[in-house]
């Protein structure tokens, strides 16, 4: 058995990013960026009033002058005409200043009537102007390659004037849940079976990492029918397939796909839950086999698929965040195993983060996974720890699933 660490540089080590497409602006969201995004335009484009007032020159704008009112400059309809001598120009805020005004005089700090304006508080030089250039330049690089894009990127990209964005093609991620004991939701359920859940819930896992799910019908515990739903999957960027992954007479995952040219490079994890994990390739294509107990190819999903789907988005493909917490309860001492113990997140007096694990950890137990909000992590020979201990946990919210 390997490590964790171990087994995720070996999955990420063979893998690399999708070809690059090109997509409209508004579908650009969480996605990676494939070529840096260069500005086409200066930001503003010109000085532009940051307020409502009055386009003056500083020097004349003194607490008890009067200016004449020469015109007015509207956002998108800027003054024809220049700011002289004793001159002021009625302005808004995101209007062109008009050449010869240095300041902006605010309308509060202003008293109009009959042509004229009184200021009632002195103004300095550049006051309420946005420079022209101030946010960027024509040609500056906004965001770099490798970028998962934010909505506030995308406001960005539009500001420069970028109606498509060239991104990492979402990786393609076949599912293939395999056993003759399990029914989709909604089919019959055949006896001594079970309602499968594994699909569906790595299909959802897949969607909040930035991949494109492709969910395969169910292959019962038969050589053949999982070879084929497999080569079918090989158009894929990667393959996950749950159960069939450990030692026993039906698990047959690695039987199957052995004679279509499958080359192994590792199995078996010292983690819990998730010891039997499959990582090859089918060809060219990818395949990571997780366990069929539900919890078991979730955590593996977690610790491995996730930073998988980054690795193929255009990311490094980092390991799950860690925070720190105290343990809600006592721990007890581990074995050789790495554990991830589903636990609840709470805020203690001090303000801490605690986590405190579930009386029951069962591989089987969805409900209490569901309930989880985070992993606490337990390296092999850990010694117990008493409640208030601190523990790393892995924050399950973070990952949007």
């Amino acid at each position: 058995m390997i490590s964790v660490e171990e087994a995720r540089r070996r999955i990420l080590e063979g893998l690399s990013a999708t070809p690059a497409e090109t997509v409209p602006l508004a579908m650009g969201w969480n996605r990676i960026l494939a070529r840096p995004v260069r500005s086409r335009v200066t930001q503003p484009p010109a000085d532009v009033s940051a307020m409502d007032g009055y386009a003056v020159r500083a020097a004349e704008a003194l607490e008890g002058a009067r200016l004449t009112v020469i015109g007015v400059a509207p956002a998108g309809h800027p003054f024809a005409g220049t700011v002289g001598p004793g001159e002021a120009v009625r302005i808004f805020t995101g209007a062109f200043v008009p050449p010869g005004a240095d300041a902006i005089l605010l309308q509060e700090d202003a008293a109009a009537g009959d042509g004229q304006v009184r200021v009632t508080e002195t103004v300095r030089p550049g006051r309420w102007i946005r420079a022209r250039g101030l946010d960027f330049a024509t040609g500056e690089e906004l965001l770099p390659a490798g970028k998962r894009l934010t909505a506030r990127d995308i406001g960005l990209a539009a500001a420069a004037n970028h109606a498509w964005l060239a991104v990492h093609r979402a990786p393609r991620i076949g599912i293939l849940a395999t056993g003759d004991e399990i029914a989709l939701p909604g089919d019959p359920i055949p006896e001594g079976g079970i309602v499968s859940s594994n699909a569906h819930a790595l299909a959802a896992l897949v969607r909040a990492s930035g991949g494109d799910p492709l969910v395969l019908p169910i292959a019962p515990d038969d050589r053949e029918a999982i070879a084929a739903a497999a080569v079918a999957a090989r158009a894929c960027d990667m393959l996950v397939t749950t159960g069939g992954a450990s030692v026993g007479d039906h698990d047959l995952v690695q039987a199957a796909l052995g004679p279509q040219g499958f080359a192994l490079d590792f199995w078996q994890i010292a983690m819990r839950p998730g010891k039997p994990l499959i990582w090859g390739r089918l060809g060219a294509t990818p395949v990571l086999g997780l366990p069929g107990n539900p919890v078991s190819a979730m955590v593996c999903a977690v610790l491995f698929l996730i930073p998988a789907i980054a690795r193929l988005s255009g990311l490094p493909g980092e390991p799950p965040r860690t925070i720190r917490a105290l343990a809600g309860a006592p721990l007890a001492a581990n074995d050789r195993r790495f554990d991830h113990l589903r636990a609840t997140l709470a805020t203690g007096a001090d303000g801490q983060p605690v986590a405190t694990p579930f009386p029951q950890q069962d591989s089987s137990m969805l409900k209490v996974l569901s309930r989880a909000e985070g992993l606490i992590l337990r390296a092999p020979l850990a010694p117990a720890l008493p409640a208030g201990a601190a523990v790393e946990v892995i924050p399950l919210g973070d990952l949007g699933i």
